[in-house]
């Protein structure tokens, strides 16, 4: 999530927890807390200007529910050993500083980045994705909070705002749970319709709401995108049909900066020449063309490709033009396009006509 959205949720939850008198160091410290695993990213730039190597570092050892709670007893042992507040009260102080601390990761694992929440253990990055990484709806409420507690202070009405900032943050939570079980149900049958229902596939919201649903998945030359609007669309989910380069990332899969890309986004990519290199887009974060994390990985050789060293693509800010259209999007359902009605029959039929198993380079 966002940093805002990380300082206020530490903050409501350490003050929530340390005793009122000391409310606003409380959410002082829950602030500093909740950003501290973020800050990954520092050491991660010095040490490396690897893009894929940024990338899949970053919400790792930082972010880790196996390193986090000795990091907070840590952190809990040295302010108590100097007195004052935490010493005062340390037990309280203890379990405001391991709410802030754990929460965090637990938060970004809501979102479709990837958080490695058992690192060091080899496992795929958990990516729950039921909310953006920027959610308005889910943060107020505890912004809200923390400003009614800040000047409060000790005063009795600081805590029951303090509980239920989080308590309607944590419904909002639930609510985009149950609407990612219902797109995925909708997504279900209508890709069952196109042959597809064992294909790997993701559901995230698109920008900064849960109403609008973005789902893709896998083909065997390629891959199938479409929305789902939770307000407007009442027909059967519709899918655009795009392609990828199949062979040419079969071909680049050894590589290991690819190798990497593809364990850290549960091998969502997309592979396309573009003046002689082959880039590989994560179809998690954007939508196609536009996509946050593009990179170059090889050159044309002949009929081949050679490794180069991996280049982050910048960010197509054109992308930003579309929000106006998402928000409309999100109140009407398109009528069927010709265009979509032939791709999906295509595809339907090509994947007929393929054995059940996907690539290996798709999966």
């Amino acid at each position: 999530m966002d940093s805002l959205t990380q300082i206020v949720l530490g903050a409501a939850l350490s003050a929530a927890i340390a005793p009122a008198g000391h409310r606003r160091a409380a959410l002082l410290a829950g602030a500093a807390l909740g950003t501290l695993p973020d800050l990954d990213v520092i050491p991660v730039n010095l040490l490396t200007d690897d893009p894929v190597a940024r990338m899949t570092w970053h919400r790792s050892l930082s972010h880790s529910l196996l390193v986090l709670p000795f990091v907070a007893w840590a952190i809990w042992g040295w302010c108590r050993a100097r007195g004052g507040r935490v010493a005062q009260s340390p037990t309280r102080w203890f379990w405001a500083m391991q709410a802030a601390l754990l929460t965090h990761p637990v938060l970004d694992a809501f979102t479709v980045y990837g958080t490695q929440l058992l690192w060091p253990l080899p496992l795929k990055p958990v990516m729950w994705s039921s909310i953006f990484i920027i959610d308005p709806l889910y943060t107020v409420w505890l912004l809200i909070a923390c400003i009614w507690a800040w000047f409060a202070r000790e005063r009795r009405s600081a805590q029951p705002a303090l509980v239920l900032g989080l308590a309607l943050s944590s419904l909002y939570m639930g609510g985009s749970l149950w609407a990612k079980h219902r797109v995925e149900h909708d997504a279900e049958q209508a890709l069952a319709r196109l042959g597809l229902e064992n294909a790997p596939r993701f559901s995230t919201p698109m920008p900064f709401n849960t109403l609008l649903w973005r789902v893709v998945a896998m083909t065997p030359g390629g891959f199938v995108e479409g929305e789902r609007s939770l307000v407007a669309d009442r027909g059967p989910m519709q899918f655009r049909v795009y392609a990828s380069d199949a062979p040419a990332y079969s071909q680049v899969s050894g590589y290991p900066a690819v190798h990497r890309l593809q364990w850290f986004n549960h091998g969502f990519m997309k592979a396309e020449e573009q003046g002689g290199r082959l880039l590989l887009s994560d179809l998690r974060m954007g939508a196609e063309p536009d996509y946050s994390f593009r990179f170059a990985v090889a050159e044309r050789d002949g009929e081949s490709w050679r490794e180069i060293e991996p280049e982050q693509l910048q960010w197509p800010w054109e992308a930003a033009d579309k929000l106006p259209a998402m928000w409309t999007r999100i109140w009407s359902e398109p009528a069927i396009a010709a265009d979509t009605a032939m791709d999906a029959h295509r595809l339907q039929h090509a994947t007929a006509m393929r054995a059940p198993a996907h690539s290996d380079a798709l999966k």
